[in-house]
């Protein structure tokens, strides 16, 4: 799996967000775009990433930029932690991995001594013709807005 890289251009995806309205690239088309990936919604690094860019939203607006988070979690599981945590951005249900499989985030990963297949908590900075500006793939989940906006 090749991950994108500078220059790439993103491929277009749809996928439902957490209210089941499906998103796609294109409905950013003209907009910088961050994309984050996180592994699982409610674990605490992934909310202490989303957390971080909730509470800089406003300066990461006023910069242009949108927001799009994603993990494989359910609608239902997606849902409940941007509600619970009061986000201002959706968060992709892609239980099919489209958009994680696009980005090539997926892959062999080590916890704890035990090696498995999951999201790396990786953060794209898209451009408004949908080409990859930047990759962020050390993401300091408690820090993260500092890091894209640097």
């Amino acid at each position: 799996m090749k991950t994108l890289q500078e220059g790439d251009k993103v491929p277009n995806f749809t996928v439902n967000d957490q209210a089941g309205n499906p998103v796609s690239l294109t409905d950013y088309k003209g907009h910088k775009l961050i994309v984050f990936f996180y592994p699982k919604a409610n674990t605490p690094g992934c909310t202490n990433e989303a957390c971080n860019l909730r509470d800089n939203y406003e300066e990461l607006k006023n910069k242009g930029y949108k927001l799009l988070g994603v993990s494989a979690d359910s609608e239902r599981k997606q849902k409940n932690f941007k509600e619970k945590y009061d986000f201002p951005f959706p968060l992709l249900a892609d239980e099919n991995k489209e958009v994680i499989n696009a980005f090539g985030v997926w892959g062999p990963k080590k916890f704890m001594g035990r090696e498995y297949d999951g999201i790396h908590r990786m953060t794209f900075i898209v451009d408004e013709e949908g080409k990859v500006e930047r990759v962020i793939s050390k993401v300091k989940t408690k820090d993260h807005a500092a890091q894209i906006l640097e």
